[in-house]
């Protein structure tokens, strides 16, 4: 062992040695709480029921800034019952002119706090086409798969603009 002048020893530690050190008097129970929480404000007798294509573009352009539809691309989720009564409306993310990035694990991570049975994605196109992209066609199967796993439906996926949409659904891409 080494010594300092004046006799005493010096005592180096690897990085072994502290590392387990810290793990061995880490305390456990310092983690995190997760609470999942879901509150309602409208009752379930009063919520609108989506059941046809339709009716969800009208459902989505009362829920879409008319200001915004043309300007930029987003991507809002419809997360519904059972008996395809909403239960909310989440906006995933907005982007640019071309595009926008909607992340599945936070579409999920909604879904599952909400404890949706069924959803419909959906974004808007500023251009006017509503012809799905290859990328608007990955992420729809990326999520559909996703859904399954949950035990959740991906009702459709529309492409809506100001005045018209592309159902997923009615296409036959689902």
């Amino acid at each position: 062992m080494p010594k300092t002048g004046d006799g005493s020893i010096i005592n180096f530690k690897t990085k072994k040695d502290v590392m387990e050190k810290e793990i061995t008097t880490q305390d456990w129970n310092m983690v995190s709480e997760v609470e999942l929480v879901y509150k309602s404000r409208v009752k379930a007798s009063l919520r609108p029921q989506l059941k046809k294509v339709s009716d969800v573009y009208e459902f989505l352009k009362q829920n879409w800034d008319e200001n915004k539809i043309e300007l930029f691309e987003q991507f809002k989720v419809i997360l519904l019952n059972k008996n395809y009564k909403v239960l909310g409306i989440y906006e995933a993310s907005s982007g640019g002119v071309s595009g926008t990035v909607a992340d599945p694990k936070l579409i999920f991570m909604t879904a599952l706090k909400m404890n949706a049975c069924n959803l419909i994605i959906s974004h808007n196109h500023p251009s006017g086409n509503t012809e799905p992209s290859e990328a608007d066609k990955r992420l729809t199967n990326k999520i559909k798969d996703g859904a399954l796993l949950l035990d959740m439906h991906l009702m459709d996926h529309i492409i809506l603009t100001a005045e018209n949409y592309f159902s997923f659904a009615n296409e036959g891409l689902l």
